[in-house]
């Protein structure tokens, strides 16, 4: 997932987006905040060769690490409420070597998420 359009099409691929989905950052973001047509008891989404995730677009990356973090936390508090009952929606970035994985960290963590429940 080299770029914006490849992103769009892996998630809509592997999550099967409905034909409205509209190839762009919000409708993703809408998309993975909605899920109504593949009800779970929770999801996980799993990136391979995360380091290489967007790896020369660093605003998209940003952009997109936005995005799951928020899909992330809707899921978990969906109505924003203490106590709300949340699904599990777990996103796994695999990476092959410590420091990669420290370095997706630091991205991550410069997002301005704080939560402790969304990285290991």
């Amino acid at each position: 997932m080299a770029d914006a359009d490849s992103i769009f099409y892996e998630f809509s691929d592997a999550l099967l987006f409905p034909g409205y989905f509209g190839w762009n950052w919000n409708a993703l973001s809408d998309c993975l905040r909605d899920l109504h047509w593949l009800p779970a008891d929770g999801y996980l989404i799993a990136v391979e060769n995360a380091p290489r995730l967007l790896s020369s677009r660093v605003e998209d990356r940003q952009r997109l690490f936005r995005i799951l973090l928020r899909a992330v936390h809707h899921w978990t508090n969906p109505l924003s409420k203490p106590g709300s009952k949340g699904l599990p929606f777990k996103v796994l970035l695999l990476c092959d070597l410590d420091e990669e994985a420290a370095q997706l960290r630091r991205e991550i963590a410069s997002c301005g998420f704080s939560s402790p429940g969304w990285m290991r």
